[in-house]
């Protein structure tokens, strides 16, 4: 997709259209990075090869940054940090001095994009796994992305790292998953980039239906699978913890607040007081990115006050429902120095 089509969310790789339906480009850069490459489109696995760029502002990115603290992939691949605003074309490195990127030396994301491919003509998306070495995007396939740290990655992992992808749950894991990306995940979207009100409707009443299933799921259960945190948490909890905060009002998915919904808030609260999670998010940062980018939706750019964000971490009472977060496994240590979120909100 040429950037001239682009309307709305930018170089999220998403478009909408008045009169039609919400579509997002899901073209992405499909190589892999692998614990042994064998095929042409397949990267070594080699710790200090690559640096990971993903902008805590973006659900999808914030999924590769959860994924990477739980896994204890800090030593394998540093991180870079975008600014939650970006231009027409490229998320950019306006929080480090000089607006460069202290490890790739690079204004702009999409100079890794164009070192790699001259004509690149598609969305320049977080996350995007770089070559250090060589300044050049090697994929930014975000689903696929995650599933490798888990897979192809461990070799690298801490000690006491969890099953993410447990195989005795894998059928349901991805069905529950397919369900939470096209229902939740992307049907926020969906209502938000509606460009007709026949389209808004079908989308809303989607999203709700999905949202009523997950919230009966969630009354008698703690995770999404099985007794433990799996890959699906992490999917849900990104769209979730930016659901009052954004999409509730700048997307119009108003029927309610998460904060009504009794299993779901307190799910969402147990996941992000649990380490990894919370540790990730920055309330700021995506109210920034959604209402200064999305300048159709909210043309004169001002972010909102509220909501009150201090009940994320007021007791949720999901340890009733039994479980344990990591399995077998044990909670990542503290955030790596330079890394911290810097207005977190604290844990009672």
């Amino acid at each position: 997709m040429n950037d001239s089509t682009v309307d709305g969310p930018g170089p999220g790789g998403v478009y909408s259209s008045k009169g039609r339906e919400f579509v997002r480009d899901t073209r992405y850069i499909n190589d892999r990075i692998v614990a042994d490459p064998q095929a042409p489109h397949e990267w070594p696995a080699e710790p200090g090869r690559y640096r990971l760029i993903a902008a805590r502002a973006c659900p999808w990115a914030n999924r590769a940054l959860i994924v990477r603290r739980l896994l204890g992939l800090e030593d394998a691949f540093s991180v870079g940090l975008p600014e939650p605003t970006h231009g027409a074309d490229s998320w950019t490195f306006g929080l480090d001095p000089r607006g460069v990127d202290p490890v790739l030396g690079i204004h702009k994301l999409k100079d890794a994009y164009l070192n790699r491919f001259p004509d690149y003509p598609l969305g320049i998306t977080v996350p995007a796994m770089v070559e250090v070495a060589t300044v050049r995007v090697v994929t930014n396939d975000f689903a696929q992305l995650t599933e490798d740290f888990a897979s192809q990655w461990k070799a690298y992992h801490r000690d006491g790292a969890p099953d993410l992808w447990p195989t005795d749950r894998l059928d349901e894991m991805l069905s529950v998953m397919r369900r939470v990306y096209t229902e939740v995940n992307n049907r926020v979207y969906r209502c938000g980039f509606a460009g007709s009100q026949e389209s808004y409707d079908a989308a809303y009443q989607r999203l709700w239906t999905a949202l009523d299933w997950l919230e009966e799921r969630l009354t008698e259960r703690r995770y999404l699978i099985g007794e433990a945190i799996t890959e699906a948490d992490v999917r849900l909890f990104t769209t979730l913890v930016r659901f009052d905060p954004v999409y509730h009002g700048h997307f119009k998915c108003n029927r309610n607040k998460l904060t009504e919904m009794p299993a779901l808030w307190g799910y969402a609260r147990d996941l992000y007081q649990t380490p990894g999670f919370g540790d990730t998010v920055d309330f700021g940062q995506i109210k920034q990115h959604y209402y200064i980018v999305h300048a159709d939706l909210n043309p004169l750019g001002i972010v909102p006050g509220g909501p009150d964000l201090s009940a994320w971490v007021t007791p949720h009472g999901r340890e009733a429902l039994g479980g344990r977060p990591f399995g077998d496994g044990t909670p990542p240590g503290p955030v790596r120095a330079g890394e911290e979120v810097l207005n977190p909100l604290v844990v009672g």
